[in-house]
């Protein structure tokens, strides 16, 4: 009678680490401190890249207090659990996925790496983490999926002011491939950058995080001329139609009429809007205050997460961003209600350091140290977490 091979458990790639650095003397590329990660990035980011990807809006206040929630709560680890198998899969909104991770949705990765969302969407496949394709990416729907291959993917849209434009993307984006919708509502206006301000720098209108929308035939016929012609003219085009600061919840139906999938709104923090979203049919939320980026002072994203779930967990599929760095950071944010959790700046610090593998490297880190944390915390899955998993400081 033949015996099943047990699954290995995400914790196993600490035991590839060590077992290469004693026998074949080998050290890994990148850090395993996850939160040594942005430092090291430092080093091989541009001074473009640099002021883009690591402030955030005004003083970075909104920032600072996304990452000071998370000290808020300890972790009270059970004793006498154990469970040589841990079982971290999960599905969400139709998506099947090992653990409960995904890759947020981050525009211009090209600054980061040449490989830019290619490179990301590939690590992405090789490990079955659904990556999430932003309207503001280097490279297109299209090329984005040839490079993702089978693997779960989800688009995130900025709503263009031109309705032929968002039906278009909608339409391309279901072709190929994905899945679910997430419309992003924290940034119908840009926020108050400094970082970005004092060096007049928007890439967007060196036509840089355009690739969806050069490649798209409703967005192309407003151009009197191509675009690699008049570069300046396509970005003035764009500005048109982005930002869009007019939206409202009675535009909602308008996406259930072009999407037949799952959608997700993304920005939330306010219990009021959670249930409004709820109230206008929305599939699910993610609890974000984009990374610190749009708003200074605004509530923190883990502040704001308990609350929300208790409210319309039962109603809505819950995600958390804001402030991860992590697989501890994932716990927490696990334990107080998220289903998922989404992984930004992160991932493209590895993709910053080593491109794919980079970003490979990452992701095995944070599910190894999510695997590890639940294990000696006494669970063998991310679902018996409970706020009783934790304990306020």
């Amino acid at each position: 009678m033949s015996k099943t091979t047990p699954r290995r458990n995400f914790s196993e790639y600490q035991n590839d680490i060590y077992q290469e650095g004693m026998f074949g003397n080998k050290v890994p590329d990148i850090t395993t401190n996850l939160a040594d990660l942005e430092d090291s990035a430092k080093q091989h980011l541009s001074q473009d890249a640099l002021g883009y990807v690591l402030p955030s809006a005004g003083s970075g206040a909104t920032a600072k207090a996304n990452r000071a929630a998370f000290e808020k709560w300890h972790i009270e680890p059970r004793m006498l659990r154990g469970s040589p198998q841990r079982d971290l899969s999960c599905s969400l909104l139709g998506t099947q996925m090992p653990a409960p991770l995904m890759i947020a949705p981050m525009g211009i990765q090209t600054l980061a790496h040449p490989d830019g969302e290619l490179a990301t969407a590939r690590a992405a496949a090789t490990l079955g983490i659904p990556y999430i394709h932003s309207t503001q990416a280097a490279h297109s729907f299209e090329e984005v999926a040839d490079a993702n291959g089978s693997g779960p993917r989800w688009f995130q849209l900025y709503w263009p002011t031109n309705e032929a434009v968002c039906i278009s993307f909608l339409k391309r984006a279901k072709a190929s491939g994905f899945s679910t919708l997430v419309l992003t509502l924290d940034t119908v206006l840009m926020g108050w950058r400094p970082a970005d301000l004092d060096r007049g720098f928007l890439p967007f209108l060196h036509n840089k995080g355009l690739a969806n929308w050069l490649t798209d035939p409703a967005f192309l016929s407003g151009l009197g001329k191509p675009a690699a012609e008049d570069p300046v003219a396509a970005a003035l085009h764009w500005v048109k139609m982005f930002p869009n600061p007019g939206l409202s919840w009675s535009d909602l139906p308008f996406l259930r009429k072009h999407w037949d999938g799952p959608i997700v709104l993304k920005g939330i923090v306010s219990p009021a809007d959670a249930i409004l979203a709820a109230e206008h049919g929305m599939d699910g939320i993610v609890v974000s205050n984009h990374g610190g980026r749009q708003i200074d002072g605004a509530v923190a994203a883990l502040d704001a997460l308990p609350l929300i779930a208790e409210t319309v967990g039962d109603k809505l599929t819950v995600l958390f961003d804001s402030g991860t760095r992590t697989g501890v950071d994932v716990t927490k944010a696990l334990a107080l209600g998220a289903q998922v959790v989404l992984l930004g700046r992160p991932v493209l610090y590895g993709l910053a350091l080593r491109g794919q593998s980079g970003v490979e490297h990452v992701l095995r880190c944070f599910l190894a140290e999510l695997d590890l944390t639940l294990a000696l915390s006494g669970y063998a899955s991310h679902r018996e977490l409970a706020r009783n998993s934790l304990r306020p400081v």
